[in-house]
């Protein structure tokens, strides 16, 4: 993590999105921009939670893991989004693991401001209260889309999900081997099921199965069985 000293950076988020107006003069100054690399973690489950971060830029997946350490993927989001609201206003721990599937940027804020100077401003409480009512939704559709969609067009979504971010920039189209099974999970069958379904994308050359995982050859045909974005 590195966080942003060139001020206009954040200016520039500000106003990309209109979010000035949901911080009073008070928050502003205590506003900061932070760039995490690919792969890095953001929080982690289980750890105390002390920012609220707004996601400006890249994409990031969003996982649990059991007792037993088993992983499963949950989500992947893109900008507009906000991680750590539910752990502010119940005041707990991290719920989830989130990581950088690309290189990203959040806007941050410190606990301590947000309850000195916007517990009570309500264009702020607005804000959190529409994307928390939004995150009910994705995960009621998510849970529909899964009984309602074929194994082919759940796994389609999946690797569109894992492969691009806002921009449509491809900047991993591989999925590794270690990672089928929380794939499996996601989408909602068997790891064996699941094989068999890449088998066949194999053969329509939809993707490519090598020593390394499973790398998208045709982004543009998964786009087209997949025909929406279920994960996001």
């Amino acid at each position: 993590m590195q966080e942003a000293k060139d001020r206009e950076q954040l200016e520039h988020y500000l106003q990309a999105y209109q979010l000035k107006a949901i911080f009073n003069e008070s928050l502003l100054p205590h506003l900061s921009l932070f760039h995490f690399k690919q792969g890095e973690s953001i929080c982690t489950q289980g750890e105390s939670s002390h920012y609220l971060y707004i996601l400006v830029k890249g994409k990031i997946k969003v996982y649990t893991t059991s007792a037993e350490g088993k992983a499963l993927i949950l989500s992947f989001k893109t900008p507009l989004e906000v991680i750590g609201d539910i752990e502010y206003l119940r005041n707990i721990d991290f719920i989830n693991t989130v990581e950088a599937v690309s290189p990203v940027s959040m806007i941050a804020i410190h606990h301590r401001w947000l309850r000195k100077y916007g517990q009570d401003y309500a264009p702020l409480l607005n804000f959190l209260l529409d994307i928390i009512t939004k995150k009910f939704c994705v995960k009621s559709n998510s849970m529909s889309f899964n009984l309602m969609y074929p194994v082919e067009v759940r796994l389609a979504s999946y690797l569109l999900s894992i492969s691009s971010d806002e921009s449509g920039y491809l900047f991993n189209g591989q999925l590794g081997t270690i990672s089928l099974k929380d794939a499996a999970n996601l989408v909602g069958t068997s790891y064996r099921h699941l094989n068999r379904v890449i088998q066949q994308f194999c053969a329509e050359g939809l993707v490519e199965r090598n020593k390394g995982g499973i790398l998208i050859k045709n982004r543009d045909g998964l786009r087209a069985l997949a025909s929406e974005s279920i994960y996001e």
